[in-house]
């Protein structure tokens, strides 16, 4: 893996502290719990959906300049520079609130613009249309790529786009996506 030259990392939980409770943000947008945000925002009509998605920006923007950069994020991301790899974000997040927690946590200097992409840049994860076009700004192929992640849909995407996959288990849960992941590693320094 460590061959690879193009690493695809998840933002929220993965490059910073995890601080988004989803079950207090469904309840607060009047969601079904246990079910995925955009999601149920998607199958809900435009007129209904609207204001919602406005709440949702706010709550979001609020978590996004408070981000903290998560244990031996700089350090890894330093050491993949140094390495000569190119470095991405595939969030669920908006784009505009990733570039606000970039600069929140000091890492923005990692990752160029055009490789920072969110919900309304490519079809959210799981689906691998936000990895395929990162790859593409690169003309990079997924053979050549890692994608990292806190939470299943990292791993199902970056699976889907044929990239290798590694589960950054920070609170190291008791799921079983052993299918899902190449590597699962419960800090960002072990891949150092």
């Amino acid at each position: 893996m460590h061959s690879r030259q193009h690493w695809i990392f998840d933002l929220d939980g993965t490059l910073t502290v995890a601080q988004h409770d989803f079950d207090a943000i469904r309840r607060d947008l009047g969601l079904a719990p246990d079910q995925p945000i955009l999601e149920q925002l998607d199958a809900m009509s435009q007129e209904r959906a609207r204001p919602l998605r406005e709440r949702l920006i706010d709550i979001e923007e609020a978590l996004a300049r408070h981000a903290h950069a998560a244990d031996g994020a700089a350090e890894l991301l330093e050491h993949l520079r140094r390495d000569g790899k190119r470095l991405g974000i595939l969030t669920r997040n908006d784009r505009r609130l990733a570039h606000i927690a970039l600069q929140a946590t000091g890492l923005a200097e990692f990752f160029e613009p055009a490789t920072v992409l969110g919900r309304a840049d490519a079809a959210p994860k799981p689906s691998p249309e936000g990895i395929q076009h990162i790859l593409g700004v690169w003309s990079a192929a997924p053979s050549d790529a890692v994608m990292l992640g806190d939470y299943l849909f990292d791993l199902q995407a970056g699976r889907s786009a044929g990239t290798a996959t590694v589960w950054v288990d920070l609170h190291d849960r008791e799921h079983d996506w052993s299918a899902w992941f190449d590597r699962r590693v419960t800090g960002l320094s072990e891949l150092l």
